[in-house]
């Protein structure tokens, strides 16, 4: 459930009803959050019988950019940063597109590896632009997001495939981790490249991934 800044009055209405409800949310997407206090308050008034709440956090402002590390870090409920790409485009004086908010990204990519939550770039907006879609989820994936917003069912076969690893990818995360449980130092031969163990976190991570997919069909 998407609510309103939670320092605004609609906000805190929408608080307010959640805690007040029989059957509360499961997860509530928080927008404009700007520093970790947000959060932290946030977590200590929902107890009780929304205590299993899960939060999906938008930075989509300077403030919020500036304090994105902490803000991911601050609480064990965060599944996800969402990055607001419009909001972050219009108080960065910018037209919101990839070149000028590039860095953004970037810092945002830093924070959510950072604590270990996935990480959800803007939604593309125009429903008839496939590949433009296509173009935009793999330059997020490459950067370092784990998923895209979808505005519309048509979309999302084509970002399960951009967030995917390739047959490829997998067979060679296969043969890396095969590899280094056959070996007996940190470092292994793969098609003549050699590969140091601390690359085996990313192998894991790819087979994982693969694995969740595979549930999904």
């Amino acid at each position: 459930m998407r609510v309103n800044t939670l320092r605004s009055a609609d906000g805190l209405k929408d608080l307010s009803a959640i805690i007040a409800a029989d059957a509360p949310p499961p997860a509530i997407m928080l927008p404009k959050v700007k520093s970790a206090e947000e959060i932290e308050l946030l977590d200590e008034l929902l107890t009780d019988n929304c205590a299993a709440i899960r939060f999906h956090v938008i930075i989509e402002t300077n403030d919020g950019l500036d304090r994105c590390y902490a803000i991911a870090q601050s609480s064990a409920r965060i599944d996800s940063l969402l990055f607001g790409a419009v909001d972050m485009a219009a108080e960065l004086r910018v037209a919101p597109v990839w070149e000028p908010l590039f860095r953004a990204r970037s810092q945002l990519v830093h924070a959510a590896a950072g604590a270990g939550v996935d990480l959800i770039d803007v939604p593309f907006l125009d429903l008839e632009d496939i590949d433009g879609l296509r173009e935009e989820a793999e330059r997020s994936a490459a950067l370092g997001f784990t998923g895209k917003g979808a505005i519309h069912p048509k979309q999302i076969a084509t970002l399960n495939e951009a967030f995917s690893p390739s047959e490829a990818e997998i067979d060679y995360a296969r043969r890396v981790i095969q590899a280094f449980e056959e070996g007996d130092s940190g470092l292994v031969l793969i098609d003549n490249k050699l590969i140091e163990k601390p690359v085996l976190r990313s192998m894991y991570r790819i087979l994982a991934i693969a694995e969740a997919a595979q549930k999904r069909r």
